[in-house]
C-alpha cells in the first residue's frame, strides 16, 4: 500500500508493536549477519566482560525495530534513510524450553516530519526494552508516493 503525502499529518500515529527476542533469535541473527561475539550467546562470557548477560545485536534491534516503518510504507525499498544512536542493550535473558521470550522490544512511531518537495515523510520511533529507551534519534525516512 502506497502512501500519499496528502492524507498524512505530522505527529500522526504510525502504530507500534511488540516484538518477542529470544536467544535462539539471537543464533539464528548471528549466522545470517556473520557476527558471531559471544556476548550475543554467552551468559559466562558476556558476564565475564561485565556486561548483565546476553545481549542482543544492536543490528537486530534496529533491523527489528524499522519493520513498523516498512510495514506501514507497504514497500521495504521506499524507505531511503534510517539512523539511529544505540543507548542501552536490550537484555535477553535464557528461556530456553519455555514458552517465554527473554526480552519483548516495544516499538511506536510517529510521523515527525512531511517535506512535500522531495515526497518524503520522516517517521521518529521510540524503541523502549526493560521500561529503558534502547535507541535514540531512530528515525526512518520514507518516499511517498
Amino acid at each position: 500500500m502506497s502512501r500519499s503525502i496528502n492524507e498524512l499529518t505530522e505527529g500522526q500515529d504510525i502504530g507500534s508493536r511488540t516484538i518477542a527476542v529470544t536467544r535462539t533469535d539471537l543464533v539464528k541473527y548471528a549466522g545470517a549477519s556473520g557476527d558471531f561475539n559471544p556476548i550475543h550467546w554467552n551468559e559466562a562470557f558476556a558476564t565475564g566482560v561485565e556486561l548483565p548477560g546476553v545481549i542482543a545485536h544492536g543490528m537486530f534491534t534496529m533491523g527489528a525495530a524499522v519493520q513498523l516503518v516498512t510495514d506501514w510504507a507497504g514497500d521495504p525499498a521506499a524507505v531511503v534513510d534510517y539512523q539511529t544512536r544505540f543507548t542501552k542493550p536490550v537484555l535477553v535473558t535464557d528461556t530456553t524450553g519455555t514458552p517465554e521470550p527473554g526480552a519483548t522490544v516495544e516499538v511506536s512511531g510517529a510521523i515527525g516530519k512531511l517535506d512535500a518537495e522531495a515526497g518524503t515523510a520522516r517517521i521518529d520511533l521510540t524503541v523502549v526494552a526493560a521500561g529503558q529507551k534502547v535507541l535514540m534519534k531512530a528515525q526512518a525516512v520514507v518516499r511517498l508516493s
